[in-house]
């Protein structure tokens, strides 16, 4: 069956870096947009970064620009996140999920309506 399991997360200092996996089975992973959300306590869930099916694109909120990067290994079944200067706020269970549909060129993680198959999510604390 379809699955999208996340995992990576801890705990890490402001500054620090950490690298999520997304690891899916059920499904051929270059067909379809994966991308990561993260939802802090009390906030809603927000879109982290994504990645296009065949990996033709790579986007991500202007919060973790630069910091953050996104990339997928086919051959792995897995989608990683790299997360690089982390900042307190960077605080949330992150979650990876596919798109509904396959073949998508474009993403975007601000249209989180487009993923629809969800993984239990990771917790990433930042503080010191």
């Amino acid at each position: 069956q379809l699955q999208l399991v996340e995992s990576g997360g801890g705990l890490v200092q402001p500054g620090g870096s950490l690298r999520l996996s997304c690891a899916v089975s059920g499904f051929p992973l270059h067909l379809y947009a994966i991308g990561w959300f993260r939802q802090a306590p009390g906030k809603e869930r927000e879109g982290v970064s994504c990645v296009s099916s065949m990996g033709s694109m790579t986007n991500y909120a202007d919060s973790v620009k630069g910091r953050f990067t996104i990339s997928r290994d086919n051959a792995k079944n897995t989608v990683y996140l790299q997360m690089n200067s982390l900042k307190p706020e960077d605080t949330a269970i992150y979650y990876c999920a596919r798109s509904q549909t396959a073949f998508l060129s474009t993403c975007d993680p601000a249209r989180m309506y487009e993923f629809t198959y969800w993984g239990q999510g990771t917790q990433v604390t930042v503080s010191s």
